[in-house]
């Protein structure tokens, strides 16, 4: 029977590089591996998706192609999980548009975009059919609980119009994918900066897990957001879910600001040289 863990506890890799032995204890909130470039930040977690992918989401503890993962609670089988790479790099295939309806797609955020409207719509519909549940409710308190679901949407959506207003643009709160507007022309995703769309992928995934225990993986998050972007992004990501495990490399201080300093580990404090 499969057992979701709540968190991460702990990766090794036995031989990164062929050369360095990593052994990394985590916390449950928030992670950050720094260092200087070349010193294997992005590879641990690469290597460490690398073992949830081989697994489609679902990974047993213990070993596999070198790489150890344990969860908080030894009896669980699994825990869901979201990546966030942080380059806008144009998609591969060509004329990629066909093949996505009418959407338009010519970079990966711009699919990665896509994609998140989709989940963000059933997250829409999972959080109404829970409020007309809990409002037929005979107890008072939930439905009293019905009232507050749609809270984090708001939350949602108030952090991005304070977000992007230096702008002037405001999110359409009346419909149910993502569209803004500008000086009262209606714009959708794909008109944003590369900085405008990197920020809402990272507020809309972690919208769309719905205040579940998941883990984020962010691989310099920094990239094309605004300093003032970086030192927020860590508490706004816990305030729209307070169950998400991030764990992010980065070599920016801003994103450590803000009271993150104690949840930085240092790749070296973590590497072990192989002895030949």
């Amino acid at each position: 029977m499969e057992k979701q863990a709540h968190y991460i506890k702990h990766i090794e890799i036995d031989a990164l590089w062929g050369r360095l032995r990593i052994d990394w204890e985590l916390r449950p909130d928030v992670n950050i591996l720094s260092g200087i470039n070349g010193m294997g930040k992005s590879t641990i977690l690469r290597h460490s998706v690398d073992q949830l992918d081989r697994l489609s989401g679902k990974i047993r503890n213990g070993n596999t192609f070198g790489v150890h993962i344990t969860f908080d609670d030894p009896e669980a089988t699994y825990i869901p999980y979201d990546v966030i790479r942080s380059y806008d790099r144009p998609l591969p295939v060509g004329d990629f548009t066909t093949r996505v309806e009418d959407a338009i797609i010519r970079s990966e955020l711009d699919w990665l975009l896509y994609q998140l409207q989709r989940r963000y719509l059933d997250y829409q519909v999972n959080v109404a059919n829970r409020m007309i549940e809990l409002l037929h409710s005979p107890d008072e308190e939930e439905r009293i609980q019905a009232t507050q679901l749609s809270r984090q949407k708001q939350r949602f959506q108030d952090l991005v119009d304070e977000l992007f207003g230096y702008t002037g643009k405001t999110i359409d709160r009346k419909r149910n994918d993502i569209a803004f507007y500008q000086n009262g022309e209606l714009l959708c995703p794909d008109k944003l900066s590369s900085g405008e769309k990197q920020m809402l992928v990272i507020l809309l995934t972690v919208l769309v897990q719905d205040g579940k225990h998941t883990v984020l993986f962010m691989d310099e998050p920094e990239a094309s957001l605004h300093i003032e972007w970086q030192q927020r992004l860590i508490s706004m990501l816990r305030e729209l879910n307070p169950n998400v495990q991030l764990i992010v490399s980065t070599h920016s201080p801003a994103v450590i600001m803000e009271g993150w300093l104690d949840a930085v580990t240092e790749v070296s404090d973590i590497s072990t040289p192989i002895e030949a």
